[in-house]
């Protein structure tokens, strides 16, 4: 099992993201956005699942409860050479509720399993489950518990407990990221309840010195707006997480390997800004940050944008960052 992942963000971890964050860690696994079962039913399947090899070990996470259309998507995330598939059970919002998957399906573990059977019988591939520790009043540790053991019964092993639980009345999808307080205690107790499974926590980490010191109490550890927020935070993850010897990219050398990727999207139609958003944050806290992301985002805007613009943007961090170092 992988120690180290990136969480599923909706609006946020498309294939552009994930290239990029590929020029910065080879190792972390890494999760699509979610994807409903009824998209991948009907919808252009390449358009919602193609991406680059390079991205792997990459998770497909989708969202459903018709255990049918679920062992579709399994079959289609063979096809395409996905590294896993992961079934979303952690989602409060609205929409999702309206569909009847995400968060409210742990009230109904039985029809979990039934789709998790469905998924594992589709594909060899491995299929895992993302949850919450709990919804609404159904959050004591028995509930959760018992979800777990439920779904397991069908030879699933892999768990990645979001450590708060999910109110599905009163509060958005961004409140429930943070209001809901963490009970990272539960998730541990969870591990040492189903010691044969692997368990992951999300909800709250940082830092890597963080994800090192749970690695003690759990299995694996999933970073979410973070490796957004600060993606070279995941510069030296290979080394420190997977003991790995090669030499991280500096800053400078991701976005240099990312020109040609861009100009071959750009090339194709694609909007420079649909890959560059994903990229404003590369020089958090460093001199120069501002002016990357004036450059960028005011570039980006422009007719025929490509890959200039991000030379031009590094060109100027560049200069700053040497003013700075004279000082």
């Amino acid at each position: 099992m992988l120690p180290l992942s990136i969480a599923p963000m909706m609006d946020r971890t498309d294939r552009h993201y994930r290239y990029f964050m590929r020029q910065i860690t080879r190792c972390t696994l890494l999760y699509t956005e979610m994807v409903t079962s009824m998209a991948i039913h009907y919808g252009d399947t390449e358009k919602l699942l193609g991406f680059s090899a390079v991205e792997n070990p990459l998770v497909l996470q989708v969202g459903g409860d018709d255990p049918k259309l679920l062992a579709n998507c399994a079959r289609r995330a063979a096809d395409f050479g996905y590294s896993e598939i992961n079934l979303n059970v952690g989602c409060p919002s609205d929409r999702v509720q309206n569909g009847n998957f995400g968060a409210c399906l742990m009230a109904q573990p039985n029809r979990v399993a039934d789709c998790v059977s469905a998924m594992m019988a589709a594909s060899d591939l491995p299929v895992s489950v993302k949850h919450r520790i709990g919804i609404d009043e159904r959050d004591r540790y028995e509930d959760m518990a018992n979800f777990v053991k439920v779904v397991s019964a069908t030879g699933c092993q892999r768990f990645s407990v979001h450590a708060r639980k999910a109110w599905l009345q009163g509060l958005s999808p961004k409140d429930n990221r943070t209001v809901p307080p963490l009970r990272y205690e539960d998730v541990y107790r969870l591990k040492r309840s189903f010691p044969h499974l692997q368990i992951e926590i999300n909800g709250g980490f940082k830092t890597l010195e963080q994800v090192r010191s749970q690695l003690d109490f759990v299995d694996a550890v999933m970073i979410g707006r973070a490796a957004y927020d600060n993606p070279y935070l995941f510069s030296v993850a290979d080394q420190k997480v997977y003991g790995k010897t090669h030499q991280p990219r500096s800053r400078p050398q991701v976005v240099e390997a990312m020109l040609p990727y861009i100009s071959e999207w750009t090339g194709k139609g694609t909007k420079l800004n649909s890959i560059t958003r994903h990229m404003l944050h590369l020089f958090h806290g460093q001199p120069g940050s501002r002016t990357w992301k004036r450059i960028l985002t005011e570039g980006a805007s422009l007719p025929g944008a490509g890959a200039e613009v991000v030379a031009d943007a590094l060109k100027e961090v560049m200069t700053v960052a040497e003013v700075a170092a004279a000082k």
